[in-house]
């Protein structure tokens, strides 16, 4: 199957999206960002690549009829979260081994390392044991990524060699720090069948149906899947390897993003890491004018990781905590700088922390919605963006505010998948290139995941160059 790729290359999160030929959506992958940019977009397409061969999975599953095929159909979300798992082992595998390599450079001189190694061995073995738990039917997980979910593991195991035999805690949790960073900047082989076979051995069903599975699975492995076109954005999007052509404004692609997800869509917030934007696109979904926050973070969503961190919370757990609230505490400042020390003396003055959050998050929409006042406020309909439409108290927060502001006849689309809506843009506008017979095409990544020098992508010099100002898109 041919398809064109769209990668957004955002701040805290970097996600791809395939579409085929005619414009349909087929997968979409997701990774934190990571300390380098390119392992981040090379680990973000290879997870929409596997998406793809599930979606190519389900689809040898439905050429078999019966009884069976539909246990089979109904086993993929189990198959899936088992593949997840053979996935999980396989990094913490590659964890431990370069945890062994930071102690063979003797970094950590002041410990010897015949102490923190089996020590590193023990929490890795527990972390491993753990693991089917985080990936059972219905389990919640803490995050999706890897480095979150290994480094709440590893500080419990650390935790508990140090109360159990007085195992160096400190060293032991720096010696992890260093060593995810080398997890992180290298992009490792994936055999997607030996994990869907390992996973499948996970998968408790019948013969007849397991049968089935291995058939689609060595069908769904073996299905062409060629990448025919490329574009890019995001916040980091002048580091990937496109050429210049390829790279396309954030604006543009949200814009065009949304309005394809909901053609009706004529005003457009987008919160991501980094900045927020308000947009506004006509009845094709070309952006019209715009509006952003200037270059501090504040009321983005890095500033909620900051307080997730002050907390000792996943960012998830910030807007379910906040929809527990009594009242708003008052907040003076959305600043990320002065967040962790006024956080700390509100919770030193025995202010609930669910009415801190609420107070942060009324704060940070109503940043938001002056930004959408600026770019021309709100039209039917509205369509939130970003990783912040995942929040469920700003999405509360903005509902009641559009409906304050600008009346309840307001139509307001909002998706926990909105996340991707840039990736998407980016994949439809590689998909305009494509017909229009110049598409530009990806470098090949290499096996550590680098990519090419930046430099090698573009952007409208006007676009995105200066915050808080009006431009027009034609």
């Amino acid at each position: 199957m041919k398809c064109v790729v769209g990668i957004d290359l955002g701040s805290t999160t970097t996600k791809a999206v395939l579409i085929d030929e005619e414009g349909r959506p087929l997968s979409r992958g997701i990774t934190n960002s990571r300390s380098n940019y390119g392992v981040a977009s090379a680990a973000a397409l290879a997870d929409a690549r596997t998406a793809a061969r599930f979606s190519f999975l389900e689809r040898a599953i439905q050429g078999s009829t019966g009884v069976d095929s539909n246990e089979a159909r109904a086993a993929l979300p189990r198959l899936f979260e088992a593949f997840r798992l053979e996935l999980h082992l396989d990094e913490l595998t590659a964890l431990r081994d370069a945890i062994h390599v930071e102690l063979d450079r003797n970094l950590l001189r002041r410990v010897n390392k015949s102490v923190l190694g089996p020590a590193a061995d023990l929490v890795i073995e527990d972390a491993k044991g753990e693991a089917p738990k985080l990936f059972a039917p219905g389990a919640e997980r803490r995050s999706e990524f890897f480095r979150d979910l290994a480094a709440a593991a590893f500080i419990a195991g650390a935790e508990k060699l140090a109360r159990k035999d007085g195992t160096p805690f400190e060293p032991l949790v720096g010696l992890f720090d260093r060593a995810i960073l080398e997890v992180e900047t290298r992009l490792r082989p994936r055999n997607e069948e030996s994990l869907l076979r390992r996973g499948l051995s996970r998968v408790e069903t019948a013969p007849v149906v397991r049968a089935i599975l291995e058939v689609a699975i060595g069908r769904a492995v073996t299905e062409p899947l060629e990448e025919v076109a490329f574009a890019g954005t995001g916040y980091g999007r002048q580091t990937l390897p496109f050429p210049k052509p390829a790279v396309r404004s954030e604006i543009l692609c949200h814009g065009r993003g949304a309005h394809r997800m909901y053609p009706g869509t004529r005003t457009v917030l987008d919160i991501g890491g980094q900045d927020t934007k308000g947009i506004q696109v006509d009845e094709h979904g070309v952006v019209t004018s715009f509006q952003m926050n200037d270059r501090c973070a504040a009321g983005c969503g890095r500033y909620l990781g900051y307080i997730a961190d002050e907390l000792g919370l996943g960012l998830h757990e910030l807007g379910p905590l906040a929809l527990q609230a009594t009242r708003a505490v008052n907040i003076n400042s959305t600043c990320t700088v002065f967040a962790g020390a006024e956080l700390r003396e509100r919770l030193s003055l025995g202010q609930k922390r669910e009415d801190i959050l609420a107070g942060l998050h009324r704060g940070i929409m109503l940043r938001a919605m002056s930004i959408l006042a600026r770019s021309g406020g709100v039209k039917n309909e509205f369509t939130f963006t970003g990783g912040v439409c995942r929040n469920a108290m700003a999405v509360k927060l903005l509902r009641g505010l559009i409906a304050e502001s600008y009346g309840s006849d307001i139509v307001v689309n909002i998706d926990p998948d909105s996340i991707f809506m840039g990736a998407l843009g980016a994949a439809l506008y590689a998909l305009d290139d494509l017909r229009a017979g110049h598409p530009q095409l990806l470098p090949t990544f290499e096996p550590t995941g680098m990519l090419p020098p930046p430099g090698m992508g573009g952007e409208c010099a006007n676009c995105e160059s200066s915050h808080d100002s009006a431009h027009q898109h034609h």
